[in-house]
């Protein structure tokens, strides 16, 4: 068995992995680049529409026979989890592929690419896999296990063939709500030696110990200010970060507070609410839905009437938040300015900003925090990662105990030999072949 990281060897996201026999080929996560190598700022993109699915010449897609352009047949792209960073190359890979994933995967996949023009999975292609379960794609063997991340069901995967095993972290925590299953991660692998270990290690670096708190440390903190708060208070996350939208809502609930959803938040709540312990976008849960302008303006092209009418007993007009803003905590995203908050922002409004702080170097920040200081208010950072911290990360691997360590998803590789003394650490260059050792 042999392994390539085509992509993520040495920056955060973009991760793209074949694993591969002699008779079978697969492809672990599909994603956009996060950091434009030029000046390390964001810079994923969203989708090309007419672009043609397979083959392709663009120069921003990975050259990889038979993913993006022909050549040899792959078996299967196995996606980890439905950020756009493993998944947002999708629809440009060769539509023929089957595509495996969780359910929740699938959800999220669906729910971006009906709100946030994000990658489509289409159904014919979709392999649902679940956490434990063993499936069989040519001669290599395939076992999903659930992790925690700021994404949906996210899954690391176990690669078995030709006596070896190699296992893919995929992006995963062990500080969120779910801290068991990073244990039932490890009693799973108790008796099944990993020989190579394709590790994320996004905070590897000091760098990324800004936002050290546990997500319910995080929901305390955002009680604090929501509580502190004198106006209307703008929650700027990603839907998809189901344990985060639990935050601001158990804060908002705790404060006194209604919790107010987009179309995108309340679909979000309406998909996983059959898998999980969720609360439903109902006014009894103190959860309104807000259409806001932009929704409105394009659902009947988009056909989303189907959607639209799920939530409509619960609407909530943004005039009606404005007369009272202070009675509310609102799910927000810089678009909103061009559409919904045109006249400007309520006094003294106070925005929450929950995500990787690389994002704020876009202009539309910058407009926003202008436009909050000239109503007295401000935008603050409150975030917690959705990637392991460097002393977890060794914990984790201490008791894993694999033979090799392959960096992938860091801009510190380097950092891995310093951390994990007593394992072998390989690095890899982007397209660089590697044998798993016996």
């Amino acid at each position: 068995m042999k392994t390539t990281i085509h992509r993520g060897g040495n920056q955060i996201g973009g991760n793209c992995v074949e694993v591969a026999t002699a008779k079978t080929r697969l492809i672990l996560d599909v994603g956009l680049s996060l950091v434009d190598p030029a000046d390390q700022v964001a810079a994923t993109k969203p989708s090309k529409p007419g672009k043609p699915h397979f083959p392709s010449d663009d120069p921003d897609l990975l050259q990889i026979p038979g993913l993006f352009q022909p050549g040899p047949r792959v078996d299967g792209i196995l996606l980890s989890h439905a950020h756009a960073d493993h998944s947002g190359l999708l629809e440009y890979s060769n539509p023929e592929i089957p595509v495996y994933c969780s359910q929740g995967t699938s959800k999220m996949l669906m729910a971006g690419s009906i709100f946030a023009r994000q990658a489509k999975l289409d159904r014919e292609r979709e392999r649902i896999l679940k956490s434990g379960m063993v499936t069989q794609i040519g001669d290599i063997q395939v076992t999903a296990f659930s992790v925690d991340h700021s994404a949906f069901d996210s899954m690391a995967f176990l690669i078995e063939a030709d006596g070896q095993r190699l296992l893919y972290s995929g992006d995963l925590r062990f500080h969120g709500r779910k801290p068991g299953m990073a244990k039932a991660l490890l009693a799973a692998l108790a008796d099944k030696p990993i020989d190579v270990l394709l590790m994320e290690g996004t905070n590897v670096s000091k760098e990324h110990d800004q936002w050290r708190q546990t997500e319910h440390e995080l929901e305390e903190t955002l009680l604090k200010l929501i509580r502190n708060a004198c106006g209307l208070v703008l929650a700027n996350f990603s839907p998809i970060h189901v344990d985060q939208m639990v935050s601001f809502y158990k804060a908002t609930k705790d404060a006194g507070r209604q919790f107010v959803v987009d179309p995108y938040g309340a679909f979000v709540l309406h998909l996983v609410a059959g898998q999980c312990h969720i609360p439903k976008p109902e006014a009894n849960n103190r959860i309104r839905v807000c259409y806001i302008q932009y929704f409105e303006q394009t659902w009947e092209k988009r056909n989303l009437e189907k959607v639209r009418n799920i939530f409509i007993h619960n609407r909530i007009e943004l005039g009606d938040i404005l007369k009272d803003p202070d009675q509310y905590v609102m799910i927000f995203r810089p678009s909103m300015m061009r559409y919904d908050f045109k006249a400007g922002l309520p006094r003294d409004t106070l925005c929450v900003y929950s995500y990787w702080s690389g994002y704020l170097v876009k202009p539309e920040y910058d407009d926003l925090e202008k436009k909050l200081a000239a109503v007295g208010g401000e935008l603050v950072e409150s975030h917690t990662s959705g990637h392991a911290f460097a002393d977890d990360l060794v914990e984790f691997v201490t008791a894993l105990q694999p033979k090799c360590i392959v960096p992938i998803h860091t801009q510190a590789p380097e950092k891995y030999a310093e951390l994990f003394k007593n394992i072998k650490v390989k690095l890899l260059k982007d397209g660089e072949e590697m044998e798993i050792p016996n």
